[in-house]
């Protein structure tokens, strides 16, 4: 392995972070509120560390499976460092501990912040929280490879180790393609729904970071109430329609808007996941009404916009559903572990996986009945090879192994369980809220500092989709 190309590659991520903080930077210089130092700092800061291998190490087009692997765990965990350092220089609530916090709940989508008082912090700080949804929400490294011109054999071993099996499989084109369909259409939901927020009567730079948030179902509000402090139908329906467009395979959104819609109707996974979106909110409806909320009118809008904040994995908040009942948390808990489709921003296990794994139990109860019948699953119009549902039951299993060994650990420190394993929950899937005392309009600066570090190392765990980190941790053992 040759550490000098990994460093030259993660000296372009930094690059690319440091143009975020500078844009960051400039926000605050126009709108004033006391980061503008550390945000200036941070980006020069930046850009030294970034430019000092570029100049020294000689490009490298070709890298190896193992580089690969290396140069992307790392480029999560260095964007992550550099992103807590504009916190950390303003202080406040921002302790190292939270600034790692908050970066790594930014760039992984997750959503879950450490403050307080969200509104205490300057617009400078607000736009650099959003943009570590923007940067992360379609993946640090699918963003540089999409902008950059081609880097021959290294260009292909990084998008293979950045984006999952079930992503590339799910996207079905040439790899140069599959980077622009998924940059034209996060750039292009993007720029709709800021456009339609600022029309709704939201503020410009309000306007751009609940847009961020959105299509990278993070979750960063400006506001401490999130979307609730708008109090307003129009924004949370256009909220709504983004969030759950931000978790459908964006593959086949480019269909539907270059003339074959009908490619999305026919998807069994999209017509899965919002079914499973429409019977969560019929459900959580029904139980409210009467129970938290008198009237129809509001049990239906409060349920159908918490249901997809959280299903989708985005994370906004239009009520308190910590108080809600019982039954209608494990509903939302059920979608927070779904999450979205393949090939999108969203996190959880991925509807597409819960499908396969469906596929698997009925061939097996079909392979009881007659053992000596031959059973094929299929996807779509593909056949699924035994390797792909096997890499899949494995997926989930150790899934749900992290998430009970995290719920455990964290019960250690004296949360109860039902905040343990809603909020292991919601930083594995990416969520942000879970129930408990960190629900939809609490915070985790309460939790305890060796909490607080599970919870992150939960979040890269989901990023990566489990199998990145643990080759990481074990390359050592490769052959």
């Amino acid at each position: 392995m040759r550490p000098q190309i990994i460093l030259r590659y993660l000296g372009l991520i930094l690059l690319f972070n440091a143009f975020f903080l500078l844009i960051s930077t400039l926000v605050s210089a126009a709108t004033g509120g006391g980061a503008f130092f550390s945000l200036l700092f941070s980006t020069v800061v930046s850009v030294l560390f970034g430019l000092f291998p570029l100049v020294f190490v000689p490009p490298s087009d070709d890298i190896t499976n193992r580089e690969g692997l290396y140069i992307v765990v790392c480029c999560w965990l260095l964007s992550c460092l550099a992103g807590a350092l504009p916190f950390v220089l303003w202080g406040g609530e921002f302790t190292f501990t939270n600034a790692w916090f908050e970066s790594v709940s930014g760039y992984t989508t997750t959503g879950a912040s450490i403050l307080t008082s969200v509104e205490a912090l300057p617009p400078g700080l607000l736009f650099w929280r959003a943009a570590t949804h923007w940067m992360g929400g379609v993946g640090i490294i699918i963003f540089v490879l999409a902008i950059l011109p081609a880097m021959g054999g290294a260009y292909l071993v990084l998008y293979r180790n950045e984006m999952s099996t079930l992503a590339q499989e799910s996207l079905q084109y040439r790899t140069r393609k599959t980077l622009k369909i998924l940059l034209y259409v996060y750039i292009g939901l993007t720029f709709m729904e800021t456009l339609l927020l600022i029309a709704e009567g939201m503020g410009p730079l309000d306007a751009v970071a609940h847009a961020f948030a959105t299509i990278a179902t993070g979750g960063f509000s400006t506001k401490n109430t999130s979307i609730a402090y708008y109090s307003s139908p129009v924004i949370e329906i256009t909220v709504i329609a983004f969030m759950f467009l931000s978790a459908v395979n964006f593959g086949l959104l480019f269909q539907c808007v270059t003339g074959h819609p009908g490619d999305l109707l026919k998807s069994p996974v999209f017509r899965y996941y919002t079914a499973s979106l429409v019977i969560g909110v019929i459900l959580v409806a029904v139980n409210l009404h009467g129970s938290i909320y008198p009237g129809w009118i509001d049990a239906w809008r409060h349920a159908a916009f918490q249901v997809i904040a959280q299903g989708t994995s985005t994370g906004f908040a239009s009520a308190d559903s910590a108080v809600w009942p019982p039954f209608a948390q494990l509903v939302i808990i059920f979608l927070m572990i779904q999450g979205g489709c393949a090939g999108s921003t969203s996190g959880g296990m991925k509807a597409d996986r819960l499908i396969l794994f469906w596929k698997v139990v009925r061939r097996r109860m079909v392979k009881l009945r007659h053992p000596k019948a031959v059973v094929v699953i299929r996807a779509g119009q593909s056949v699924v090879d035994d390797d792909v549902a096997e890499t899949v039951l494995t997926f989930i299993l150790l899934y749900l192994l992290v998430l009970f060994v995290s719920t455990l650990a964290i019960t250690l420190f004296g949360v109860d369980l039902l905040t343990a394993f809603s909020g292991t929950t919601a930083a594995m899937g990416g969520v942000g809220p879970g129930f408990g005392t960190v629900g939809s309009m609490a915070n985790y600066g309460h939790m305890p500092g060796a909490v607080k570090w599970i919870l992150t190392l939960d979040m890269l765990v989901g990023r990566l989709e489990i199998f990145g980190l643990i080759l990481f941790f074990t390359i050592t053992r490769w052959k």
